[in-house]
């Protein structure tokens, strides 16, 4: 089988993948500034531009990594179980913040693309950049968006909330896990839910807590939102 007889195969793109993510995590046992996520997009980028294998191509077996979002995301209730009966007793502050969280997210995409004079299709494209990637893509797809282009929207708020959302935070004074995961699971689900839970369980599970109720609600706030857009 030759190479390119090979990348045409579903292993490929998993294969690429999963070595570049270890790879990826070496990297940063060395430069701890380096997220693993961004590096291991980059490294995978980087190998189909110079070896000129379409996306096409690794998209047959990317699309096999995106079906592990699921089960990924349903393993997040494990940590949020443990902690379920703090996260019941600070209920409305966190049903306080993730109201407010997700109508701001809304608001400042809507602002960005109506100020730099962007189309409707761009707008609901991007709306749903800060909720978790199978209901953002889905909430793309029926309201005529480019889900391909919410996908990398969708990672890069998840990226720049994980790498730089917790020290934001901290220079602003905020110091409760409670309120630390209401903040990293609203605006950049589970890429921030799996950065924060390495520091505090409790931050992570009301993390994974938020960015399920913020997905329910946007896709609920989405629905006048559409209507008012057509």
């Amino acid at each position: 089988m030759t190479f390119r007889e090979w990348t045409e195969q579903p292993l490929f793109g998993i294969a690429l993948t999963v070595l570049a993510y270890v790879f990826a995590l070496v990297l940063q046992q060395r430069w701890k500034a380096l997220h693993p996520l961004l590096t291991c997009s980059a490294l995978v980028i980087a190998f189909l531009l110079s070896t000129n294998v379409p996306y096409e191509a690794y998209r047959k077996g990317g699309d096999y990594i995106v079906f592990l979002l699921g089960p990924a995301t349903v393993a997040l209730g494990i940590p949020l179980y443990k902690n379920a009966q703090r996260i019941r007793n600070a209920l409305l502050p966190i049903a306080a913040g993730i109201t407010a969280g997700s109508i701001s997210a809304l608001l400042l995409a809507t602002g960005l693309v109506w100020g730099l004079g962007g189309s409707r299709e761009l707008l609901v494209t991007m709306m749903p950049k800060s909720v978790t990637s199978p209901i953002a893509l889905e909430i793309s797809r029926q309201a005529g968006g480019i889900p391909e282009l919410t996908a990398v929207l969708t990672v890069l708020t998840g990226l720049i909330g994980s790498m730089f959302g917790p020290g934001l935070l901290w220079l602003a004074g905020v110091r409760d896990d409670i309120s630390i995961g209401t903040a990293i699971g609203t605006s950049s689900h589970g890429i921030g839910t799996a950065r924060i839970i390495r520091d505090s369980e409790l931050a992570g599970s009301v993390s994974g807590f938020a960015m399920g109720a913020a997905a329910i609600l946007t896709s609920l706030l989405f629905i006048p939102l559409y209507w008012w857009l057509r």
